[in-house]
């Protein structure tokens, strides 16, 4: 699974996370600290099994979980039209 934002999509980074801004739209999104992890890995040039790894060291869950947490977030930044 690769992940690129969609052209018009700027990022910060802050102490809670990641703000996205749409601009085509104005609309932002806030990421948090879990789903900071999982974008900057996947973005990174990590597949899906390497955020799922990430996951699951940096925040003691397991892998299924970690399974849901990085599809449904790839799903809903590419329904949003954040990310291709």
């Amino acid at each position: 699974m690769t992940l690129r934002f969609a052209s018009g999509v700027s990022t910060a980074e802050t102490d809670y996370g990641t703000v996205l801004l749409d601009e085509r739209s104005g609309d932002y999104w806030e990421l948090n600290p879990t789903g900071t992890l999982v974008v900057k890995t996947l973005l990174g040039g990590g597949d899906e099994a390497a955020a799922i790894a990430t996951l699951e060291s940096e925040f003691d869950i397991g892998a299924a979980q970690a399974r849901q947490d990085v599809e449904t977030l790839v799903r809903q930044l590419r329904e949003a039209g954040l990310a291709e």
